[in-house]
């Protein structure tokens, strides 16, 4: 019998818990829409992107186009400032 003094308390801290934690719910609108999270892994996600990091301070930024290496021209396709290969002859 003395087992009761213990959990009718204990049973009353729980309910008043659980309605806390009800009202809290319904308070910050965790039930206002139950039909969109069951369909969304129905849903193709978007397209990944790389996360995006600021630079730290004192950081460099990214190199100037200058600085880039080129990329390789199409064969037969003179780029700027470049001298143009000597192209083999046929025999004759």
């Amino acid at each position: 019998m003395s087992i009761l003094v213990v959990m009718i308390p204990l049973a009353i801290l729980l309910l008043l818990g659980a309605g806390a934690a009800f009202f809290w719910a319904v308070e910050h609108h965790q039930f206002d829409d139950l039909d969109t999270p069951r369909l969304l892994p129905l849903l193709d996600d978007p397209a990944p992107r790389a996360p995006q990091r600021p630079d730290p301070p004192g950081s460099q930024t990214a190199p100037d186009a200058a600085d880039a290496p080129a990329a390789p021209a199409a064969p037969g396709v003179q780029t700027a400032g470049a001298r143009a290969a000597p192209q083999p002859q046929p025999p004759a």
